[in-house]
């Protein structure tokens, strides 16, 4: 006996040993159950902002949990009524249960009740499909069983609430809670919570959004199975029965956006960083650039500067990383989803001399050498200073601070248009610019972010860093898909770092004595430049700190003449900037350096000059230094920098509106574009870009 029993004991040991390695092989093949806490549904995309509070959410999102430990007791006794009376018994699946089920089902003729654990429907839906098939089921136990051999039954339970589809788009308790009745899950009554517990068997049929007969029908069948739990008594049952459904819908959180023209711009951005497999399988958490407290500022100073029907856009980067900190493309983006500041295309006015000034100094100009400003014309092209008023000799520093156009224009001359299209290309303008001379004072449209990015490099000291709304993009299972860090652009020199700290300085004078006065702030340097079009119907400032780089325009969608000047978007740059500086540390610019270089004008420029016109342009390599005259700078541009031309060649992009600048002999309308959806859908691949018309001439005056 001694023998037979010391056998049974090792037979059993053996057993029990080959039974423990067998659960931990299939174990090993199984996923993580630990993996649950970082689960994001297939096709889900959640964009953050910079500090990580939720812009939006996209798709199949669970948008709001439950944290640990807060479930509402309610809650977890309604569910486990309704879907897994023995949860607290089993070990994740229920055999008492199965045949309960199977006896009920055949009684009554029909699939009247489901045998699945609160367990196995965990497993189902964070790791499996919802395909009926045996091989499914089977995957579903042995998954099952890891989960409970993993976690305890509460993490179980909490995350399950924190998951299950309650229809209308709901995820999770919470979800459910505000979507049918804008409450979070602790302020649900008895027959609230045992309406949501009724959902998960058939969540579009049970709703009470869809069919309210039968989710009254359905929520009397879980109190019912709450009264025979002992969750509930008899007049608690009788007075959950006789409460009416009291709905209060409520869209889902985070379905629409808190910054919409930003997001929807990730959207367009996203496939130029992510393969388009990735795209599809999606689980995406997107934590952004954007500052949500800077952009709320920035839609409040548009809203406050484009009044009646005035629109605005404003873009705000990081020059040394190219994030994009605050986007504002309008003042309503219910009204209008057409984004003003990477779509829109506006003529910049005379903020394009900075590729006008940066490529003389390139060339060997310095912001000493002297130039006239008196009326002449260029090859039938006649431009005009604000007030037809003119300065005579002035340093170039001077003639950009109070940006006269005659000057930008002999500039474009003497450096020639192919050195100041390559500097403009160098610093991220990529649509086709003509080599005419209209194009110094902005004839050729631009958007808002373009011109921003370019203005950053060089206050980047003339490193160019592409615009991007990306920090890091985290696929299903919380694995680094994507890091600006790693895998961003990291920038390229686009300007020698003297020339682009003389441009800054000139550009700071343009503040502290010129036309951007409105810009200035107090106890900080700030380097920036006006433009307006013909008839003010643009009106725009660019420019910065040294951490940071601003563009603002005004104007009207139809091409209005705004009655406005420059200065209004100085101001409203001024006024942005104030609040988002506070607490920023003040930073000075690297100081004026000294140039050396020599200039030669181009072969048309000394044409010019040998056929009498020598008071107009320097002879090559002569630095003219002359006290200036005594003048006034004008306070603003007040619609002065481009001189009235017939209307600017039609270059329509792909994204402009339809019938956009439609021909008319007066001022061209620019109708707003139909609405899209208030949600960007993800994902979303940019429209084919069609090769670029020719170029075309402005009409001469």
């Amino acid at each position: 006996m001694l023998l037979v029993a010391a056998f049974a004991v090792t037979a059993g040991g053996v057993t029990a040993l080959g039974v423990n390695a067998l659960v931990k092989g299939m174990d090993s093949l199984l996923p993580d159950a630990r993996r649950i806490s970082t689960f994001n549904r297939p096709g889900t995309v959640t964009i953050l902002s910079a500090d990580g509070e939720v812009l939006q959410k996209l798709g199949p999102a669970t948008r709001e949990k439950v944290a640990s430990g807060q479930m509402p007791e309610l809650v977890k006794e309604a569910f486990i009524a309704a879907e897994d009376r023995r949860f607290y018994q089993h070990n994740g699946i229920d055999p008492t249960g199965i045949a309960r089920a199977m006896l009920r089902n055949l009684r009554q003729g029909s699939v009247e009740e489901g045998a699945s654990t609160i367990t196995q429907q965990l497993a189902r839906t964070v790791f499996l499909s919802q395909d009926r098939t045996l091989i499914r089921k089977l995957k579903e136990a042995a998954l099952a069983g890891k989960l409970e051999r993993q976690l305890s039954k509460q993490q179980i339970l909490e995350q399950y609430l924190n998951y299950v589809y309650l229809g209308s788009s709901a995820y999770g308790v919470a979800d459910a809670a505000w979507i049918y009745f804008s409450k979070t899950p602790d302020q649900l009554t008895l027959p609230e919570a045992a309406m949501i517990a009724g959902l998960p068997p058939a969540p579009s049929v049970y709703s009470p959004l869809v069919n309210p007969e039968l989710a009254l029908q359905r929520r009397s069948v879980v109190l019912e199975r709450m009264a025979q739990a002992g969750f509930i008594d008899a007049g608690e049952l009788a007075d959950a029965r006789a409460t009416p459904l009291e709905l209060k819908p409520a869209l889902p959180k985070y379905w629409n956006s808190r910054a919409p023209f930003f997001t929807g711009w990730v959207a367009q951005e996203l496939p130029k960083v992510l393969s388009a497999e990735q795209l599809e399988v999606g689980g995406l958490t997107i934590r952004s650039s954007l500052n949500q407290a800077w952009q709320e500022e920035g839609q409040k100073v548009i809203d406050a500067s484009a009044y009646g029907g005035l629109e605005g856009a404003l873009v705000t980067v990081e020059p040394g990383t190219g994030l994009v900190r605050a986007m504002v493309g309008g003042k309503d983006f219910n009204r209008s989803q057409f984004n003003r500041a990477t779509q829109a295309l506006r003529s910049p006015g005379s903020t394009f001399k900075l590729f006008v000034y940066l490529a003389a100094l390139k060339a060997g100009m310095k912001p000493e050498d002297t130039v006239v400003d008196a009326k002449r014309c260029f090859a039938g092209y006649c431009p005009k200073n604000f007030s037809d008023r003119y300065l005579g000799r002035v340093s170039l520093a001077t003639a950009l601070q109070n940006s006269l156009n005659t000057v930008a224009v002999s500039l474009l001359q003497q450096v020639g248009f192919d050195k100041v299209i390559a500097t403009a290309q160098s610093l991220g303008i990529t649509r086709e610019l003509g080599r005419f001379y209209p194009m110094a004072l902005g004839a050729y449209e631009q958007t808002v972010l373009d011109m921003t990015t370019a203005y950053a490099a060089v206050i980047n000291r003339g490193v160019f860093v592409p615009a991007t709304p990306f920090e890091e993009i985290n696929g299903p299972n919380g694995e680094l898909l994507w890091s600006r860090r790693v895998d961003g652009d990291k920038g390229r020199r686009a300007v020698n770092s003297d020339i682009a700290d003389a441009m800054v300085w000139m550009l700071e004078r343009v503040v502290s004595g010129g036309t951007g006065g409105a810009a200035s702030l107090a106890g900080r340097p700030v380097a920036g430049k006006t433009g307006t079009s013909e008839g003010a119907r643009d009106l725009w400032f660019i420019g910065g700190i040294p951490q940071l780089t601003t563009g603002i325009w005004l104007g009207y969608d139809n091409n209005r003449k705004t009655g406005s000047d420059s200065g209004s978007a100085a101001a409203a740059w001024g006024r942005y900037m104030a609040v988002v500086v506070k607490d920023l540390p003040v930073k000075q610019f690297a100081p004026k350096p000294v140039l050396t270089g020599t200039f030669k004008p181009t072969r048309a420029a000394r044409s010019t000059f040998q056929q009498g016109r020598p008071s107009d342009l320097p002879t090559p390599g002569e630095d003219r230094r002359r006290p200036e005259p005594s003048q006034t700078p004008p306070p603003s541009e007040r619609g002065s920098d481009l001189p009235p031309l017939p209307d600017l060649p039609t270059l329509p992009p792909p994204s402009r509106p339809p019938q956009e600048r439609q021909p008319s002999p007066e001022p061209l309308p620019t109708p707003e574009p139909a609405p899209a959806p208030v949600a960007p859908s993800f994902p979303v691949a940019p429209p084919p870009v069609a090769p670029p018309p020719p170029v075309a001439p402005p009409p001469v005056p």
